[in-house]
């Protein structure tokens, strides 16, 4: 499977502005600029999406190894945090709410860390990945 989005960019880095088409028309020449990527800007960024990415493959993933495991989650909650730091994506820290009927805590952390190492998304970040995963 192949994927694409694009993005087209206006004017200078600091002043510009662009907007960014997903090929599934998700992203629908959504805008992004310099406030929102460096500042409080109200558009997205590609850290953002980055951290979307991270979080729906990450669940997902969990999902396939709970039910390798024998385990159907009723829900998995996570949430990606990505750390830009001088120009430079450094981060991904995931927050994981999950309710997954009878597994056990050892079990738990065992299909979590799995799926951290392993989600596909992980393994194309060139960055230090942690997680902190809870049942609920």
């Amino acid at each position: 499977m192949k994927r694409s989005a694009t993005a087209i960019w206006n004017g200078s880095g600091k002043e510009g502005n662009g907007n960014l088409t997903t090929q599934s028309n998700v992203l629908s020449s959504t805008s992004y600029d310099f406030k929102s990527r460096f500042e409080d800007g109200s558009y997205t960024n590609p850290e953002e999406l980055i951290a979307a990415a991270h979080a729906g493959c990450f669940a997902m993933k969990l999902s396939f190894v709970l039910g390798a495991a024998g385990f159907t989650p009723a829900q998995l909650e996570a949430t990606a945090t990505i750390t830009l730091e001088a120009g430079v994506i450094t981060s991904s820290h995931i927050v994981l709410k999950a309710s997954v009927p009878g597994i056990s805590a050892d079990q738990f952390n065992e299909c979590a860390a799995d799926a951290k190492a392993n989600c596909p998304v992980s393994k194309a970040l060139n960055m230090e990945i942690s997680l902190d995963a809870q049942l609920v």
